[in-house]
């Protein structure tokens, strides 16, 4: 199996490298984020790529808001219950949030929701495998391995969070 990788520039939102294998997205990894996964060693950097070329111009649209459905191949490799979280997440539609016990809940495994959230913080390819919309039962926004303004950001342009004046 080849692994390439690339590094994007989203203005205020900052850089992020994608990194893909034979089969898809393999991660989305933000500057700063907690869980980086780094491109192996033997990877090589191809900007061209043509499934970089279609995820740069699917989060630019995301970004201006004027996409809401990615369409990326995407490689999850994890255990059972972290690809069990991570399909999860991929059915909070946009705009939507919820939470850490409703998504245990929906997994089988009600009560659970703490177990749920360490999954969800090493989702390896955020905002294609849309983990900034699960939020704390409290409503509070608990946890981004992005950063929490990030967090903010995403809910924001989703709609799901009303702009904040300064």
């Amino acid at each position: 199996m080849s692994t390439i990788h690339t590094t994007l520039s989203f203005g205020n939102f900052g850089d992020i490298q994608l990194m893909a294998g034979d089969h898809g997205l393999q991660a989305l990894s933000m500057a700063g984020q907690a869980h980086f996964i780094h491109a192996p060693a033997d990877s090589r950097s191809d900007p061209r790529a043509e499934l970089f070329v279609r995820a740069q111009a699917q989060l630019e649209a995301y970004f201006a808001g004027d996409l809401r459905d990615f369409d990326l191949p995407v490689d999850l490799r994890g255990s059972d219950s972290q690809l069990a979280v991570w399909r999860e997440l991929t059915t909070i539609p946009y705009g939507r949030s919820t939470t850490y016990g409703a998504v245990a809940a929906a997994v089988g495994h009600p009560g659970m929701a703490q177990a749920v959230g360490q999954h969800v913080g090493h989702n390896p390819v955020g905002i294609i495998v849309p983990c900034h919309r699960v939020i704390g039962a409290d409503g509070s926004l608990t946890g981004y391995a992005g950063g929490l303004e990030r967090k903010r950001h995403l809910l924001t342009l989703e709609g799901v969070l009303q702009p904040t004046l300064l």
